[in-house]
Order: structure tokens, then sequence, then C-alpha cells
């Protein structure tokens, strides 16, 4: 006989049990009509009713009642969540796991979405199904050519033509993680609360609701773009809900008000539309040359948020190439003279 999972009043996976075993908790009230279940061996979970067609006889009076804390039946399709009145973008919630090496962990309503880079994905929960699109669908009316020409403007950045959608399509709350492929925090920005709009470095995008606008955005000063260390192209993100990145070392935020900001231009997370960006000469001759911190430094002026990092991958990496042995690099004495030679005979490091 087929054996089949079905989710309790905590939203958890119980079973397997039999065909036989759950009719009888149909038949006692424990689970009903639109309680969940997916047969083993198979990753479709379906409505009781419709993977097993309800009893016709009534359940017997005085019948088990439902487990504590309601029936954990899931809200029919008719009632699958989308944005709130109002709102361009879904209405995500969030936690934040972690110190250093963090992980966002997103709780999607029934009918939520979120969108994330590829290969963001850390977990998820049953019932969320991915689809990777050409584009975030923040513009479902657009034609093909249009979202080809958005994908297009995403491989010119250097990131995957393509994002993943992940779908809350069950009847109860899921949730899903994102992490970063390198050590780092993940900033949440409430975009309705930042402007609706910030640029950013294009490789620090994490995910975001669905709803939310990431595009491109061209420097108009030829200084920043030949000497600004991201190019002339940044990413431009929009929208009224959340949105997550992801930067190394400790994250650093700026309120500046009126005020002039010089940051290594690796350092820069991103920030607000209003604050202007600019590159500038970092001092005299000796100073750009022995100074260690470069020939031109990054420029924040005005009114708005900046999102600062301590420590761009690219100088983590950087340091850790300079140190490996295989590149060059000298060893600092980690274990003994054997243990050295040992690493030699067996070829470490060649």
């Amino acid at each position: 006989m087929q054996q089949y999972y079905y989710m309790d009043a905590q939203g958890q996976t119980q079973g397997p049990v039999d065909e036989s075993n759950l009719r009888e908790l149909h038949g006692s009230g424990a689970l009903q009509d639109n309680t969940y279940v997916a047969l083993v061996g198979s990753a479709e979970w379906k409505p009781l009713s419709n993977a097993i067609p309800p009893a016709t006889s009534p359940p017997p009076s005085g019948g088990a009642p439902p487990p504590p804390g309601g029936t954990g039946n899931p809200p029919p399709p008719s009632e699958l969540k989308g944005p709130p009145p109002g709102r361009k973008c879904h209405d995500i919630d969030y936690e934040i796991i972690g110190d250093d090496i963090q992980v966002v962990e997103i709780e999607l309503d029934p009918g939520e979405t979120v969108i994330a880079e590829a290969g963001a994905m850390n977990y998820m929960e049953d019932g969320i199904q991915f689809e990777a699109k050409m584009g975030d669908g923040s513009k479902p009316e657009e034609g093909f050519f249009s979202k080809v020409l958005g994908a297009g403007k995403r491989f010119v950045t250097g990131e995957s033509i393509f994002m993943t959608h992940f779908t809350n399509n069950f009847g109860i709350k899921r949730k899903a993680a994102f992490a970063a492929p390198y050590p780092g925090k993940i900033v949440p920005l409430n975009m309705a609360k930042a402007g609706g709009e910030i640029l950013c470095q294009k490789d620090s995008f994490l995910c975001a609701a669905y709803g939310t606008e990431v595009s491109i955005a061209f420097t108009k000063k030829f200084g920043v773009g030949l000497f600004g260390g991201e190019g002339f192209i940044l990413q431009k993100i929009k929208g009224d809900g959340m949105a997550f990145l992801h930067a190394g070392g400790t994250i650093v935020k700026k309120e500046l008000k009126g005020e002039i900001l010089r940051v290594d231009t690796g350092c820069i997370v991103g920030f607000s539309s209003e604050v202007s960006y600019d590159i500038q000469l970092s001092g005299g001759l000796k100073s750009m040359f022995f100074g260690g911190e470069g020939m031109f430094l990054a420029t924040l002026s005005g009114n708005g948020t900046v999102w600062l990092q301590s420590l761009p991958f690219s100088r983590l990496a950087d340091r850790v190439l300079r140190s490996a042995p295989s590149a060059g690099g000298k060893e600092k004495g980690e274990g003994s003279v054997l243990g050295g030679i040992g690493r030699k005979l067996r070829g470490d490091g060649d």
C-alpha cells in the first residue's frame, strides 16, 4: 500500500502513514480536505482531497479533537498572498543568523516570492519551488526582447543573466535561507525607508522581495568610470520592500548631512541615490606611490546614507594569494621541519 507524509498543526512533516491511516485521521477531524499530503518518493504536495478521495461516511461523533494549535490545514489557493495594497514588492519577514559569516533566513507566506542571485540559496523548506528566470520579474508585462536586453545588461556587470525566484506554493509559511560565497555580513535594507532606490557594488546584491527591480546604472563622470574601482557600472536597486546586500568584514553606516566623505574605492558597498559620487587624487606624488592607499580615493558628498565595508574581498584574496607558498609566498613556520619536508614529498603547494 502506498505511503504518505502529511503536515501537522505546527507545519512539520509527519509520517509516513498508509492510505487507511490518512482516512482515519480525516474521519476523526484531525485532518481536513485541504491538509497537504505528499506521496513518499514524490516532491509534489497536494491537498488531501486531491490526493485521496475523501471518505463518503461522515466523521464519527466524539472523534479525536484536532491537534493543539489548530487543524494544521493550509488556506485554499484563493487566499495566497501577494504584494500588500499600495505596495509593489512582497512583504517578507526575515532573520539574520550568525555573526561574521551570516545567513539571512526569509519566511515566506503562501504565495510570496523572493528573488536571489544564482547560487545564493543555502537551504529551503518543503513547499518552496524555485525557478531560474531571465530578469527580476518586477515588470511582468514586459516582452521577451525587453527581458533579453535586461539579461544583457546583467551580463555586462559580470553577473549571471538569470535570477532565481523562490515561491512558497504551499499552504503555510515556509523558509528559505541565502548566504554569500565569502565571509562577511549581510545588510538588510528596507527600501521604502531608504528612499526607494540605492546604488551598490555590482557583486554586493544577495536577494530581495519579489517586485524589487535590479538593474544597472552607468556612472556619469569619466574619472569615476576609469579609476573608481567599479568601472562605469554600478547596480541599481529600486523597490519598496526588503533587499539584502552582502559585504566583507564589518559594515559601517554613515549618514551624510551636506558633508564630504573620502573612501577607499573598494570599501564602498552602496549609497542612496541622493549622494554624489566622484573620484579624486589621494594626494601628492609621494603619498600616491608610497602611502599604500592607491592613487585615487572615492569622494561621497551631499545628503544621504552610505554603507561601507572594512574588508573588501579583493583585498582579502590578494593578501591570501601573496602569502600562499604556491604563489611565491613564504611559509610562516607552521609545523615542524619534518612537516615541511613531508609537504614537499606529497607535492603540496606545487
